[in-house]
């Protein structure tokens, strides 16, 4: 049995194999597409992550030629904050990775355990994958899949650094899936909680997707959770399309209306209406996590909210915007 049977097997079907000299310790993890292996580089000695891409891809001549440039396009980034990429080539009847191992956990596991994060962490965590983005937008290359898990969180180096933030998984195949028939009309490639309205309608995606994306999971970061918590999969796709997002503030009240503003022009419907930059987004983050709270004014606050409250119940709530054609065999009978 070769490499490309075993992958999609149990999950222990390469423990112990080689690959393109690499030896297969453990999996670290696996996703629709690919595996993600703790492996021995044999000819350097060193520990690697490979990443074992779907045996059919191989078959794809499209997908191969993408894979091959968007491969060199990320290991020829170097920044600090973006897994390097040793290697990538075919074997066996498979497309590998061979990335920088990075000892520690990721967002998703740091979350689950602590919770919702201090205003200063959260932006110091966020600004360094803000960096890497905008390093690869540099490079024309759009990551189009940010989320907690594909954020590596190491130890840091003192007090002011306590960690050092990884982006990994960026953007290899997502290009060359939408290229090459592997993700269908009116599909995508992305996680749904963080995914940006314009991937969603199968538009034109730049840079300021992963602005969207990022600021997702600062939302998280702050909150504990997404933006958008629906019950189906298509209510959060048309929630990310045509609903407000609530203000984090809204979720955990001592965030501040400065905050509130920074992640509502990060989440706008419209990529033009957003930060231009991820790191324009994680910097007016820090700025708004700094600034004090401004005090209530005595009586204001109370009377607007009761002028407020009377107008919208006269008035009632907006008409929601009709669902999309895509969604009609979905939202139909519902009324």
């Amino acid at each position: 049995m070769g490499a490309a049977d075993s992958l999609g097997g149990r999950p222990s079907g390469l423990l112990g194999k080689k690959i393109a000299g690499y030896l297969v310790e453990s999996e670290i993890g696996r996703g629709g597409m690919a595996v993600v292996y703790r492996a021995r580089d044999l000819r350097l000695d060193r520990t690697v992550a490979l990443k074992l891409l779907a045996p059919e891809l191989a078959r794809n001549d499209t997908f191969r030629k993408r894979f091959a440039h968007e491969s060199k396009v990320a290991a020829a980034i170097d920044h600090p904050h973006i897994v390097p990429v040793f290697e990538a080539g075919e074997t066996d009847g498979l497309l590998y990775i061979a990335m920088r191992f990075v000892a520690g956990q990721d967002l998703r596991a740091l979350l689950d355990r602590t919770g919702p994060l201090p205003v200063e962490t959260a932006a110091r965590i966020a600004g360094q994958v803000a960096s890497a983005l905008d390093a690869a937008h540099d490079h024309d290359l759009v990551h189009r899949d940010v989320k907690p898990g594909n954020i590596l969180v190491a130890d840091g180096t003192d007090s002011e650094h306590p960690e050092h933030v990884y982006l990994t998984d960026f953007g290899l195949t997502k290009k060359s899936l939408s290229l090459t028939g592997f993700t269908s009309v009116g599909q995508f490639v992305g996680t749904l909680d963080y995914v940006a309205p314009e991937q969603i309608a199968g538009k034109p995606v730049d840079g300021r997707c992963d602005v969207y994306s990022l600021g997702c999971v600062v939302y998280e970061m702050l909150t504990g959770g997404p933006p958008f918590q629906r019950d189906d999969d298509m209510a959060l796709l048309w929630a990310h399309q045509f609903d407000p997002p609530p203000a984090p503030s809204s979720r955990r009240p001592q965030l501040t209306a400065a905050v509130d503003e920074v992640l509502a022009k990060a989440l706008a419907k419209a990529p033009e209406d957003r930060w231009a930059s991820c790191l324009e987004f994680t910097g007016a983050l820090r700025r708004a996590g700094s600034a004090p709270a401004a005090p209530p004014v005595a009586g204001a606050v109370a009377g607007a909210a009761s002028e407020a409250g009377a107008l919208a119940q006269a008035a009632g709530p907006p008409p929601p915007p009709p669902p999309p054609r895509w969604a009609l065999p979905v939202f139909r009978g519902r009324a």
